[in-house]
């Protein structure tokens, strides 16, 4: 497995879902899967993509500026991303970052088991 390989994978699939379907993003998830966003944690596969398709934005374009990884224990891999969100009638875009540990599963790709997202205000 090669950790750079999956986390531009995951990356590249985890923002474009986002970005066009929030609501698909649903399989990238399970019942132990715990999000943290903006400090409310949220818990299991359902009720991450409710917190995420609830978001008070119908429309958004995430720009990414940087991701690094580390392959984690058990075959997993950690994966830090940076960038810019851009929401739609909104003159400037907001800075993010956003963690995620992916976990393999018995089929042989991954899950997010981790998902913690902040917005950086300067």
């Amino acid at each position: 497995m090669d950790p750079d390989a999956v986390a531009k994978a995951f990356v590249e699939h985890y923002y474009t879902t986002f970005d066009t379907n929030r609501s698909n993003l649903g399989n990238l998830y399970q019942d132990a899967s715990m999000l943290t966003f903006e400090g409310q944690k949220v818990q299991g596969a359902a009720n991450i993509v409710a917190k995420l398709t609830g978001l008070p934005f119908q429309q958004c374009q995430h720009a990414i500026s940087t991701v690094d990884c580390q392959p984690s224990g058990a075959g997993g891999v950690l994966v830090f991303v940076s960038g810019n969100l851009q929401l739609v009638g909104e003159q400037h875009a907001l800075k993010f970052s956003q963690m995620f540990h992916l976990m393999p599963t018995p089929q042989g790709s991954f899950y997010v088991l981790n998902d913690i997202f902040r917005l950086n205000y300067a």
